[in-house]
């Protein structure tokens, strides 16, 4: 997916921040009659629909009320167990089978490397609302090179464990005072092949998980 572009309007100490991606447009701030004015004046320059409050942008759902807000991607992730073939498929509770280490060499190689690849790309995508899935994503795209069958089986492990929860997501919710923290994990040369370390972190806003 192309990246999509940040604006920030400002105007008698209000900000409205724009989300801009190919020909859809996301507009986010305080002031009502502000964002009705620049929508008025984009539509004079060019032919807008306006679908109001925001409901489903850039494959993500949004639910909110006066104190939260809630996104998930369960449309996006129900249209990749689609195009797979796993809509029907028996979800799993686990995402990895316990012990299990792959390798470059643990079995056969995939008949279909092309789709191995093309499909974690799109489950990369969703980490954005499922930061759960995030470690194992990363290890299975460390396998991209040269697929085997064992970690095409991995792969479809975790759409079964993506089905039984396709509705999870992360809540926002506000906050009374502005506090950052950070969480760490690194585990010390993980990797069978090289010893390499993998780390990870965990951004939140008060209780908002950013990253």
């Amino acid at each position: 997916m192309a990246e999509s572009s940040l604006f920030i309007y400002r105007h008698n100490n209000q900000v409205i921040y724009v989300v801009l991606y190919v020909d859809d447009i996301l507009l986010i701030g305080t002031d009502a009659n502000l964002v009705g004015e620049i929508v008025h004046k984009l539509n004079i320059e060019f032919a807008l629909k306006t679908l109001g409050s925001l409901k489903y942008f850039l494959g993500f759902e949004v639910d909110r009320n006066d104190s939260s807000l809630y996104m998930s991607q369960a449309k996006y992730d129900r249209d990749l167990l689609v195009k797979i073939g796993m809509m029907d498929s028996k979800p799993c509770s686990t995402l990895m089978a316990v012990g299990n280490k792959l390798t470059f060499e643990d079995s056969d190689l995939f008949d279909k490397p092309a789709l191995y690849r093309s499909t974690i790309r799109a489950l990369q995508y969703l980490t954005l609302s499922r930061p759960d899935i995030a470690y194992y994503i990363n290890k299975l795209s460390q396998l991209l090179k040269a697929p085997t069958q064992l970690h095409w089986q991995a792969y479809k492990r975790l759409l079964r464990y993506l089905k039984g929860i396709t509705n999870f997501g992360i809540p926002f919710s506000k906050i009374s005072r502005f506090h950052l923290g950070c969480f760490t994990i690194a585990d010390w040369a993980g990797n069978i092949r090289d010893k390499r370390s993998t780390s990870g972190c965990c951004l939140f806003l008060g209780s908002n998980l950013l990253h």
